[in-house]
């Protein structure tokens, strides 16, 4: 059971993501490109908790007819996981920003993306029969 002191704790690493990732785009020059990687990390948990849904049995057959469609939600969700690291790497190679607008960019996304992810860890809720 997740109390209020987890919640405090990951809204303030929240925070600091989203401030590492609006920092790099405004300290290194008006570029706000690194902003494009938390569009990638807040998309990232979608197509896996929409796929998950979909493929969930009913009560009456226990199979697994689904299993491809949670594979491909896990492909989607590491997709734009690896796009978020990716792009601003291809960015600052491309000297379109720079190497610590690159790193403080990166480290944010990832702040962001294990912020969510640990709030579905924390917060779902299970089913009892």
């Amino acid at each position: 059971m997740a109390g209020l002191k987890t919640i405090i704790a990951l809204s303030f690493v929240l925070a600091i993501g989203f401030l590492l990732v609006i920092l790099s785009s405004a300290l290194f020059g008006p570029n706000y490109f690194p902003l494009l990687v938390v569009a990638t990390y807040v998309l990232a948990p979608l197509p896996n908790a929409i796929c998950s849904q979909c493929a969930t049995p009913n009560d009456f057959m226990d199979d697994t007819n689904g299993s491809g469609i949670v594979d491909l939600g896990k492909f989607l969700t590491g997709f734009f996981v690896v796009m978020g690291i990716a792009l601003p790497a291809m960015l600052a190679h491309c000297g379109i920003i720079q190497i610590p607008a690159m790193i403080m960019s990166i480290i944010g996304g990832l702040l962001i993306y294990g912020t969510i992810i640990s709030f579905t860890m924390f917060f779902q809720e299970t089913e009892e029969f």
